[in-house]
């Protein structure tokens, strides 16, 4: 078994204005929440990209569970980056179904998993509704529904509270939470410090493109202690 269950080292993809990422190093162990939090701009969303083979590296190299990318066995992945991705002219049972689907259920399982994700995400009384109708609170907990009914070992959320009301939020956490002592690997990112470290072991500062540091989740005044780091690590380039 892999010491890791994600594991990239010495990652970088730069753009022609200058952003991306240079030099990172990143790991996330099974069964435990890894977060990233940084400036808009900071690259969080490059990496995600980065390591769900959605971009290819300059230099460096991803492994997920022990394999490169192009070995991993992807049915094993979920996520949900930058938005939720659905049919507007599909309901959400039928999203979540294709979604099932094209993650390689099989048909037999495919309709309990799908009325287990509309009830984790508390979707019932939504799920004969066309997507395209949802409020954007409602779509983004289909998004995560899609991402999380398969319950993958590796799980990659950027901002995955966006939109979400106080309930959507602690029905993301409590869900998050319920995968990670099952032993998965979740890798999120959030402006909301307060709430990532309600869930998260370790918190990486992502800054210009790289890792700057790390801020304890217990931490007393964890938004002061952000903002001090970003601050140093701004005056010293």
């Amino acid at each position: 078994m892999a010491e890791h269950a994600v594991e990239a080292r010495d990652l970088a993809r730069t753009f022609d204005d200058g952003t991306g990422i240079r030099g990172v190093d990143i790991w996330v162990a099974a069964g435990e929440v890894h977060a990233l939090v940084g400036l808009n701009g900071a690259g969080k969303t490059t990496l995600m990209r980065l390591l769900l083979g959605m971009l290819k590296p300059a230099t460096g190299t991803i492994t997920i569970a022990g394999q490169n990318l192009d070995h991993t066995d992807w049915t094993a992945v979920g996520h949900l980056v930058d938005y939720p991705l659905a049919y507007r002219e599909l309901t959400c049972k039928q999203n979540l179904a294709l979604g099932a689907r094209l993650r390689g259920v099989t048909p037999a399982a495919i309709m309990n998993m799908v009325e287990a994700a509309i009830a984790e995400l508390h979707l019932t009384q939504y799920a004969d509704r066309r997507a395209g109708k949802l409020s954007l609170g409602n779509r983004q907990r289909l998004g995560l529904a899609s991402a999380l009914q398969h319950d993958p070992r590796f799980i990659v959320l950027d901002e995955p509270t966006n939109s979400l009301d106080p309930s959507g939020v602690i029905l993301l956490r409590e869900a998050l939470l319920r995968r990670v002592e099952a032993g998965a690997a979740v890798l999120v990112s959030s402006h909301h410090l307060d709430e990532v470290a309600r869930i998260a072991g370790r918190i990486s500062v992502l800054n210009a493109g790289r890792i700057i540091g790390t801020l304890d989740p217990h931490g007393v005044d964890i938004e002061r202690a952000f903002f001090d780091l970003v601050h140093s690590d701004d005056v010293a380039a």
